[in-house]
């Protein structure tokens, strides 16, 4: 319903441009990109419903009726009762490790991503990776986010229960390839939190996106609707922490939902300090409008199924071109394999580094 112009400089200007930006393609001007391929976090185009529930904001500063209908989606998806609005995943990180984590406490997770991680540094944590084995494979098996839950036990009997603050499931699993997760797995890892009597947590910025290879690829779940795999993966968890700027299908946001109520309220009392109020917390009422159009619009199957298609068209083409990727594609990116693709160019030397380079050099694109 809307258009914008974009525009194609001369290779000359894209050599002078990326030289000029000490060949950080993060400090290149958007205006300057031909196709923008950075991230798919805060980027999407809002449905018409959305636009619609934007000018229904309502910018109360206490108690406002767009938190009210944020927190009725929240409650809905999630199950969980307590709700935490902010405005981006990493401040849910920030809140809840301020709150949860110890100094010297380590936290397992399937892969960290990568401002999970430094979050939990900067409070002191210890993050620990635990891929399943499968990750590393160059097979296009599914469900290569899984954590390796033999590892997490063994893991837990070493260090000890006090030194481990909680266990975290990012789905999908964004730094090994934005490869799902099997709810099997989801349970196991819930199943020996709970025998250790240990927090599980998820980094849901895209709770969808997994459901739907939930439904696609393991057995049991091809007649359950989008929404219902969704519910039974949260009943598995204590708490969730998101960047609604992915399955949000928004611009901004984000939250914590949890099911303890003292948790909540230490968090909510840090929230006022670094955010705001429990009832926008860093967010506009429009942009809360927005969000609990797009949690609920993000289920839809014909959606999810449209967008995991788009991504493994663009993942053949890139492989027809000559250039290895993670395999199988996930739901909202083709990950190169820079290593692979330019193998004269040693890791301390940054090979994706330099393909993001030539990228941009080539076609202006930024990747």
């Amino acid at each position: 319903k809307s258009v914008e112009p974009i525009r194609l400089l001369s290779r000359h200007e894209r050599e002078e441009k990326i030289r000029a930006a000490n060949y950080n393609i993060f400090k290149v001007d958007a205006e300057d990109i031909y196709i923008d391929l950075l991230t798919d976090s805060g980027t999407s185009a809002m449905s018409n419903s959305q636009w619609a529930a934007l000018m229904m904001g309502d910018e109360s500063y206490a108690g406002a009726r767009s938190f009210r209908k944020f927190e009725k989606t929240v409650r809905e998806i999630t199950g969980k009762k307590w709700v935490v609005p902010c405005h981006q995943g990493r401040v849910a990180e920030n809140l809840v490790f301020s709150t949860l984590l110890e100094k010297g406490q380590y936290v397992p997770n399937n892969t960290h991503f990568d401002t999970t991680r430094g979050n939990c540094l900067h409070k002191g944590g210890l993050p620990v990776d635990l891929p399943c084995r499968e990750s590393k494979s160059e097979e296009a098996i599914p469900f290569k986010g899984n954590m390796d839950t033999a590892k997490l036990e063994e893991f837990i009997n070493e260090k000890g229960v006090d030194r481990i603050a909680m266990v975290i499931m990012t789905i999908t699993n964004n730094s090994a390839g934005g490869q799902p997760v099997s709810m099997a797995n989801i349970r196991e890892v819930s199943e020996i939190c709970r025998k250790h009597n240990l927090l599980f947590y998820f980094d849901c910025a895209r709770y969808a996106e997994n459901a739907y290879f939930i439904k696609r690829d393991e057995a049991g779940y091809a007649g359950k609707s989008i929404r219902e795999i969704v519910q039974e993966m949260f009943s598995y968890v204590d708490g969730a922490m998101m960047s609604a700027k992915k399955d949000g299908l928004a611009n901004i946001g984000g939250f914590v939902a949890l099911d303890d109520e003292d948790t909540y309220r230490r968090l909510a009392e840090l929230l006022i300090l670094i955010e705001g109020f429990p009832t926008y917390g860093g967010m506009a009422g429009r942009d809360l409008e927005v969000l609990a159009v797009g949690l609920m619009e993000v289920m839809d199957f014909e959606y999810l199924d449209f967008r995991v298609e788009q991504i493994a068209y663009l993942g053949n083409r890139i492989k027809e071109a000559g250039m290895p990727i993670v395999e199988p594609t996930g739901g909202h990116a083709v990950f190169v394999d820079a290593g692979q693709f330019l193998k004269h160019i040693p890791p301390q030397q940054f090979p994706g580094v330099g393909l993001v380079v030539e990228f941009y050099v080539e076609g202006g694109i930024r990747t």
